[in-house]
């Protein structure tokens, strides 16, 4: 809709300028006025100022200026609320939109905000897209919003104010990712949402690493630097690189790819008795392998004994090829 105003729009300023480049060479070479003196009088001619003529016109440039009258009351008419039309349009067009999307933020639930659009904003959006993850987008440049608006929820505004932070649902919010460029940015972002929110999962972005134990300590789960796992991949594609390569084919591409998977143990494990990894035979119902267990105190055992004993609020950390993660999520419907 809004793309028909705007080709009525330009349509209309094309217009306005036709009549006035016929105007001013019809000026220029029916009543041989220089050209200056045609600009000025097609001007005041199309615009019906009232001003007088410039230097005497023939039958011919009088018949001309009558034309060019009407053409231009016509065009000027229609320019007029061609612009008025898109202008009202425009901004009805904008406030439904964002109404819209109101409604859509105002209905989630465990969701998950992300702080900025740049280049790890959008890679995290992407990420938590291919596992149809919701997710609401805080951003500052309207601009940037407009390009994307039509793939993903955003909020205008500054993340550091609280208000903006209530609007896109950080009450019913799972996680927030802060992933501003500024390190004292985050920091504020990180310290509100953990005001308003005590038992939301904070992940944020740091470039210095003394801002690493400030976000932390300001309320942060967990602190990633990009540049400094950016720099150690490489390292490490140098020194070991098969391994390094093995392990990128591990990396969680989409739900149709994925080959390592958590799963919470009470997702798994019937609420009579103590159950043991054994007793799941994960390997042979779906031929998957528990390679980590995350115990309730949040330690990691990797490569866990077969004797194990699965407690509440645990998880365990599962590899297998696709096809064999996606039998185990249908086993338990996961």
């Amino acid at each position: 809709m809004l793309n028909i105003f705007k080709s009525k729009f330009r349509i209309a300023i094309l217009l306005v300028i036709c009549v006035l480049l016929i105007g001013v060479f019809g000026y220029r070479y029916i009543a041989n006025y220089s050209w200056v003196d045609a600009l000025y009088m097609t001007t005041i001619t199309i615009t019906t100022v009232g001003f007088g003529e410039v230097g005497p016109l023939d039958d011919v440039a009088k018949l001309f200026t009558v034309g060019l009258i009407l053409a231009s009351v016509v065009t000027l008419a229609n320019a007029v609320a061609v612009i008025t039309e898109y202008f009202m349009n425009k901004n009805s067009f904008e406030q439904f939109k964002n109404r819209k999307m109101k409604k859509k933020i105002d209905k989630l639930s465990n969701h998950i905000i992300i702080c900025g659009y740049g280049r790890n904003g959008k890679q995290a959006a992407q990420k938590l897209s291919s596992y149809n993850r919701p997710f609401v987008v805080i951003e500052k440049d309207k601009e940037l919003i407009e390009k994307h608006n039509d793939e993903v929820l955003f909020v205008h505004g500054n993340a550091n104010e609280d208000e903006i932070l209530l609007e896109s649902g950080i009450e019913k919010a799972h996680s927030i990712i802060v992933a501003l460029p500024n390190d004292a940015d985050n920091l504020f972002v990180v310290l509100s949402a953990r005001q308003i929110n005590n038992e939301i999962g904070i992940i944020s972005r740091a470039s210095q690493e003394s801002s690493y134990k400030k976000l932390k300590l300001a309320g942060a789960n967990n602190v990633i630097m990009p540049d400094k796992i950016g720099g150690d991949h490489m390292a490490s594609l140098v020194v070991m690189p098969d391994l390094v390569e093995f392990l990128d084919n591990l990396s969680i591409i989409d739900e149709n790819k994925v080959n390592v998977e958590e799963v919470a143990i009470e997702a798994i494990t019937s609420t009579g008795g103590m159950q043991t990894i054994k007793d799941l035979d994960f390997r042979n119902k779906t031929g998957c392998s528990i390679i980590g267990y995350k115990t309730p105190e949040r330690e990691y055992i990797i490569n866990p004994e077969a004797d194990t004993i699965l407690r509440a609020n645990s998880k365990l950390i599962v590899l297998g090829r696709p096809e064999q993660i996606l039998a185990l999520n249908k086993m338990f419907d996961l």
